[in-house]
C-alpha cells in the first residue's frame, strides 16, 4: 500500500488498539485502509462517516451534532435520537440491525440509514439564528420556511414565515423535532406552497437542492436521505367534480347522493376546502361528461367505412313509460368490430306501432346516420304494421337492402329463454316437484349430509352439485334440473329412508326431466356463444341455428306422445325466429370462406328434405342480389375508401386534382359505361370467390380478419362481407342472455329527465368500454377439426 506523500503525525494507540494515519485509519488486525472520514469499531467493523463519534462503552453512533449526558448516555439531536437499538428520524423509528453491515461497501455519498422508511434531503442551512458551539448548522428545509424565536426562560418556538403560525420546538434540553413542521409545508396550507403549486413546482421534500459537503465544499454529502415516492398535487376542485360525476356514472350511484348528510360530512373531513356540489350542479356535470366522451364516439361513427346495424330492446317502467335501448354494431375502418349504446329514448307509448321507428328515426338523427343503416333486431316479435313503419321510415333517405329482406330481425336471447319458459310451464308439476326435493336437501345441514352419505354408499358417479335455480334466469333452472336427474338414484334412496322427505318425483318425471334436459341442452349451449367476451360475428349462429331447427323438428315428429307434446310448442317458437333470420345467417355464413354455400347446401337438405333446392335457390339469389346492390350503389366514399380505392398509393388531394382539371365535363356518359363494366367485372368477383376451394376448418378462425386481409382481391364483396358480419342476432348484452323477465327502469332513474337518463346509461357504456372489446383471434388454418 503506498504511503501518503505527507507524513503522518504518529498517532497514540488508544485503548481499541485502533492505529490512525493522517487520511487513513488502519486497523491492526484486518489492515484495511479507511478515509479518514470513517472510523472502524474494533468489534462490529462498521463503517462510521467522520461526523459521528463512537460512544466507548455503549458503541452507539453519535452525529457530531449530538449532544451525550454524561451520566445516562442519552443522546439529543434537533430532530435524530437513539435509543437502545432504535434510530429515530423525526418522528420514525428504525430498527438498529437495519444498518450497513461490516461487510457491505456503501458509496460516501448514498449511505441509507433506514430502507423501508422514506427520507427526507436535507439542503444549505439558513443563518436564522446564532447556534451552539456544539451543535451543527441547521440542514433541514423546513427553516426555509420557519424561524425560532425565544418565548421564554428555556423554551423557543418555531414560527412559519408566511401564515406566522408557531409550532412548539424546545423546551429546557427537550427537541420537539421537525416532522409537525414539515407536515405543515406538505399540507399546502402557506401561501409560498400554493404558489409554488401553481408555478407546476414540486413540494420542497420532492425536489431535490443542493447539498453541501463537509466543511462547505460542494463535494457530495457524507449521507443521503431518500425523496418521497409521489409527488405532492394540488388541490384542484374542478377535478374533484370531474370525478364525482364519474364515480356517479360508473357506479349507478344516485345524483342525490352529493347531499347527503353522511357523504357531505365525508368530503368535508376529506378536503374541507372542497365546496360541495348541488344535485343540479352534479347532474350537469353527468350530462358533460356524457358530451365529451359522445364527440370521442361521434368521430368513431363517422369513419365508419361501411353500414351500422341496430339493435332496439324495450324497457318498461313502473309509470307505463318505456325506454328503448338502441345499440349500434359496426366494424370500423382497422377491420375491428364496436359495440356501443347510442340513445336511450323515452316512448310514452310503448305498444304502439310507431314506438320503434320513432326511436330509430331519432338515432339516425342525433347521430347523423342517414343512408348508412344496413339492419335492425328487436328484442320482442312485433306486428306487420310495426315493420311497415320502420320501413317507410328508412326508405325514404336510407336505401333498402334486398327491399328491406334483411331489414328487421329478432333477438336470438329472447327467442331462447322464451322457448325455455313454454318448456318449464309445459312441465311446471314436474319442475316444481323436482325444485321441492332440492330445496328439502340443501337448506337443512342434517339433511344435506345424509344425501352425500347415501350418493357415496350407492357410488353415485355423478359431478353435479345440487343448487336452488334463480326463477329470472333461465338456465339455472336447466342446471338444477339436469343435477337432479344425474342424481335420481339417491332421491329414490332418500324417499325410502327418510320419512320426511314426501311428494319425491316418480319414474315418470324422472322421465320427463331427462327429455327436457336434452333439448334445453341444444338452446343452452347457443346461448352460452352469446355470452362470450368477444363479440360474435354473424356466421357463428348459422350452424347453432340451423341445428336448433331440425332436432326440434325431429321431435315435434317423434312417435312417442311425451317427446311430441313437450318439443311441439317449442318447435313451432323457434321456427317463426328461423323464418324470419334465416335469410340473414345463410348470407353470413357464405362470407365464411371456410363452408360458403356448401353448408348451405348441406343443411337445408337435412331439413327440407326434397325441397331444399328450392331454398338454396332463395339463398343464392339473394347473395347475388345483395351484392349487385353494393356495386350499383356504393357506399359514400369515406378517406378509408379512398385509400382502398387507390391501393393507398394516390393521395385525396391528388385525386381532387384531377377532377378539378377535367372539370368533369362530359364525362356523364362515361360514369354510366363505368358503372356497367364494373358490374360485369363485379359478378365474376362473387362467383370467383364461390368457386374457390374451402378453407381448412380450424379450432380459431378470425373471419374479419380474414376479409381484412383479401380485401385487395375482393374489394367490393369485402365490403358486403364486413356488413353482414356485423349485423347482431342478440339485442341484450352478456349478463342477460338467459334472463327470463324483461328488463324495467328503476323508480329513480324514471324520476330524472329523460335526456340525465340517457346521458348516464349511455357514458357508464362508454366509459367502460373504452378499450372496445374486439376479435383479435389470431387465423390458425394448420389445425383441422
Amino acid at each position: 500500500m503506498a504511503t501518503p506523500e505527507t507524513p503522518a503525525t504518529p498517532a497514540t494507540p488508544t485503548e481499541n488498539h485502533e492505529i490512525v494515519l493522517k487520511n487513513e485509519i488502519v486497523h491492526e488486525h484486518s489492515n484495511e485502509m479507511v478515509p479518514d472520514d470513517e472510523m472502524i469499531h474494533e468489534h462490529s467493523h462498521e463503517m462510521v462517516p467522520e461526523n459521528e463519534m463512537i460512544h466507548e462503552h455503549n458503541h452507539e453512533l453519535v452525529p457530531e451534532n449530538e449532544m451525550m449526558h454524561e451520566h445516562n448516555h442519552e443522546m439529543v439531536q434537533e430532530h435524530e435520537m437513539t435509543h437502545e437499538h432504535h434510530i429515530v428520524l423525526g418522528n420514525e423509528i428504525v430498527p438498529g440491525d437495519e444498518m450497513v453491515r461490516d461487510n457491505e461497501m456503501i458509496p460516501l455519498n448514498e449511505m441509507v440509514l433506514a430502507e423501508p422508511q422514506p427520507n427526507y434531503i436535507e439542503t444549505p442551512p439558513n443563518d436564522l439564528e446564532t447556534q451552539p458551539s456544539k451543535r451543527r448548522k441547521k440542514k433541514s428545509i423546513v427553516w426555509e420556511h420557519f424561524t425560532i424565536e425565544n418565548v421564554g426562560a428555556g423554551t423557543r418556538r418555531a414560527c412559519c414565515k408566511q401564515c406566522k403560525q408557531s409550532f412548539a420546538y424546545s423546551t429546557g434540553s427537550k427537541v420537539a423535532g421537525t416532522s409537525h413542521l414539515k407536515r405543515h409545508i406538505a399540507k399546502g396550507a402557506c401561501p409560498v406552497v400554493l404558489r409554488n403549486q401553481q408555478s407546476n413546482q414540486s413540494s420542497p421534500y420532492n425536489t431535490p437542492s443542493k447539498m453541501s459537503g463537509y466543511g462547505g465544499s460542494n463535494d457530495a454529502p457524507k449521507r443521503r436521505y431518500r425523496t418521497a415516492s409521489s409527488p405532492y398535487l394540488a388541490f384542484d376542485p374542478d377535478r374533484c367534480r370531474q370525478e364525482i360525476s364519474r364515480m356517479i356514472i360508473m357506479h349507478d350511484y344516485p345524483l342525490h347522493m352529493v347531499e347527503h348528510p353522511g357523504f357531505l360530512t365525508f368530503v368535508q373531513h376529506l378536503q374541507p376546502r372542497f365546496d360541495m356540489v348541488s344535485f343540479n350542479t352534479v347532474q350537469g356535470d353527468c350530462v358533460a361528461t356524457y358530451l365529451k366522451e359522445k364527440q370521442a364516439i361521434q368521430k368513431v361513427i363517422g369513419g365508419v367505412p361501411g353500414r351500422i346495424c341496430l339493435t332496439l330492446d324495450m324497457w318498461s317502467s313502473c309509470y307505463t313509460v318505456g325506454y328503448v335501448f338502441i345499440t349500434g354494431q359496426f366494424i370500423d375502418s382497422e377491420w375491428k368490430i364496436h359495440r356501443k349504446i347510442l340513445n336511450v329514448i323515452m316512448e310514452p307509448y310503448p305498444d304502439s306501432d310507431t314506438a320503434f321507428s320513432h326511436a330509430v328515426a331519432a338515432c339516425l338523427s342525433d347521430w347523423s346516420m342517414e343512408g348508412k343503416l344496413f339492419s335492425v333486431t328487436i328484442n320482442q316479435p312485433i306486428g306487420d304494421a310495426a315493420v311497415d313503419n320502420l320501413r317507410a321510415l328508412l326508405s325514404v333517405k336510407n336505401p333498402l337492402v334486398l327491399n328491406g329482406q334483411l331489414l328487421v330481425g329478432n333477438c336470438l336471447a329472447r327467442t331462447l329463454s322464451s322457448i325455455a319458459q313454454d318448456a318449464f310451464h309445459f312441465l311446471h308439476g314436474t319442475v316444481k316437484k323436482v325444485r321441492d326435493s332440492v330445496k328439502y336437501v340443501k337448506t337443512s345441514e342434517s339433511h344435506e349430509e345424509k344425501f352425500i352419505e347415501l350418493k357415496q354408499q350407492l357410488q353415485v358417479p355423478s359431478t353435479k352439485t345440487l343448487a336452488l335455480d334463480d326463477r329470472t334466469q333461465w338456465n339455472t333452472t336447466y342446471e338444477m334440473l339436469l343435477a337432479a336427474s344425474e342424481l335420481k338414484e339417491v332421491f329414490s334412496c332418500l324417499d325410502t329412508s327418510d320419512p320426511d322427505y314426501k311428494d319425491a318425483p316418480s319414474v315418470e318425471d324422472w322421465k320427463q326431466v331427462e327429455t327436457l334436459c336434452t333439448y334445453l341442452k341444444i338452446l343452452f349451449d347457443t346461448a352460452n356463444l352469446l355470452t362470450a367476451p368477444t363479440i360474435p360475428t354473424t356466421n357463428t349462429f348459422f350452424h347453432e341455428a340451423w341445428k336448433i331447427q331440425l332436432e326440434l323438428a325431429r321431435a315435434a315428429a317423434s312417435e312417442d306422445p311425451s317427446i311430441s307434446s313437450l318439443t311441439k310448442t317449442m318447435q313451432e317458437k323457434f321456427d317463426k325466429y328461423w323464418k324470419t333470420c334465416c335469410l340473414m345467417l345463410a348470407i353470413a355464413v357464405v362470407m365464411d370462406p371456410r363452408f360458403k354455400m356448401k353448408l348451405v347446401e348441406f343443411s337445408f337438405t337435412k331439413i327440407y328434405g326434397e325441397e331444399a333446392a328450392t331454398y338454396v335457390k332463395i339463398v343464392e339469389e339473394g347473395i347475388h342480389e345483395l351484392f349487385l346492390e353494393y356495386v350499383a350503389l356504393p357506399l359514400p366514399l369515406t378517406p378509408t375508401y379512398a385509400e382502398e380505392a387507390n391501393g393507398g398509393a394516390i393521395k385525396q388531394e391528388n385525386a381532387q386534382d384531377l377532377g378539378a382539371s377535367s372539370n368533369g365535363a362530359g364525362l356523364t356518359d362515361f360514369d354510366a359505361y363505368i358503372m356497367e363494366t364494373t358490374s360485369q367485372q363485379s359478378r365474376s368477383e362473387l362467383d370467383q370467390y364461390l368457386e374457390e376451394s374451402l378453407l381448412p376448418r380450424v379450432h380459431e378462425f378470425d373471419v374479419v380478419g380474414w376479409w381484412k386481409l383479401n380485401r385487395m382481391k375482393y374489394p367490393t364483396l369485402s365490403k358486403m362481407a364486413r356488413d353482414i358480419l356485423s349485423v347482431p342476432v342478440s339485442t341484450v348484452p352478456a349478463d342477460s342472455v338467459f334472463c327470463t323477465v324483461g328488463k324495467e327502469m328503476d323508480q329513480y332513474r324514471c324520476s330524472l329527465r329523460p335526456e340525465t337518463v340517457e346521458a348516464l346509461i349511455c357514458a357508464k357504456d362508454w366509459l367502460q368500454n373504452a378499450s372496445v372489446d374486439t376479435l383479435h383471434a389470431p387465423i390458425k388454418m394448420e389445425v383441422p377439426i
